[in-house]
């Protein structure tokens, strides 16, 4: 299945997928999900040994369409979006080769929760990260609590989903969620010379990865089923925020 609005290009050794939807803030779709998982099995199959990701305009990625998944009844939210997103972030985060997260713009959402699937992240200068879920009335999916448990640690997930508060990149750095801040327009530059280290070295970097994997996919377990997001999908929360997200106004629990 392909999606003009995911571009992915073979640049020699280094693999570029890059999130093309701007007006939205590069947010997915139904559609856009699905289209994930075929990209990431065509860089599997390529002989690619590195990947950058990142997205067009003033976002990496804004996380999963609000527009698109609120109106889905509670079994099509968790049979179309839940596993649908859980498979894509999944495959996203086993693929063989390292890979490089460029925090170009917003990171809101599963946009930081995707930041968590990546090996590494370099965050230009101007970024700003932040989970909104609870301002919605919802948990975070596709196992985001997870991975960014897993990933940055208990305390950090805990701050992020408690206080919902808008972290830069000096922040995210302190905090073990960037790897490396840089001058916005060196985003890229940087993420090259990121990954023309990683082709110099040899197959220990792959090693490594695949004992992470096993390592977090043990941790993870069936995580789909989980009943925490099915409740949330009934509760009347999640109608007061949406009902405030529309209305641009703060939301009353």
């Amino acid at each position: 299945m392909n999606d003009a609005r995911l571009k992915l290009r073979f640049d020699g050794k280094v693999a570029r997928l890059v999130f093309r939807r701007a007006e939205k803030l590069n947010a997915l779709d139904a559609a856009m999900v699905d289209a994930l998982v075929p990209l990431c099995r065509q860089i599997e199959r390529s002989d690619a040994r590195v990947v950058i990701l990142t997205g067009k305009g003033k976002s990496f990625w804004a996380g999963g369409d609000i527009a698109a998944w609120s109106v889905l009844s509670p079994q099509a939210f968790r049979m179309q979006w839940l596993r649908a997103g859980l498979q894509a972030f999944d495959t996203l985060a086993r693929l063989r080769q390292p890979w490089i997260a460029v925090l170009n713009g917003h990171c809101l959402g599963r946009g930081r929760v995707l930041a968590a699937c990546a090996d590494l992240r370099i965050a230009k200068a101007h970024v700003k990260i932040r989970l909104p879920e609870p301002g919605l009335g919802i948990i975070t999916g596709w196992s985001g609590a997870q991975r960014l448990s897993g990933r940055f640690g208990a305390p950090t997930a805990r701050r992020m989903a408690l206080m919902a508060g808008v972290f830069n990149p000096d922040q995210a750095q302190v905090l073990g969620i960037g790897d490396q801040v840089v001058p916005t327009a060196e985003g890229l530059g940087a993420a090259q010379i990121v990954a023309d280290r990683v082709l110099s070295r040899a197959f220990g970097n792959r090693s490594d990865k695949n004992a992470d994997q096993q390592r977090q996919r043990r941790k993870a377990g069936a995580r789909w089923r989980h009943p925490r997001w099915r409740l949330c999908r009934r509760s009347s929360g999640l109608a007061k925020g949406l009902a405030a997200f529309r209305a641009q106004r703060k939301p009353q629990f």
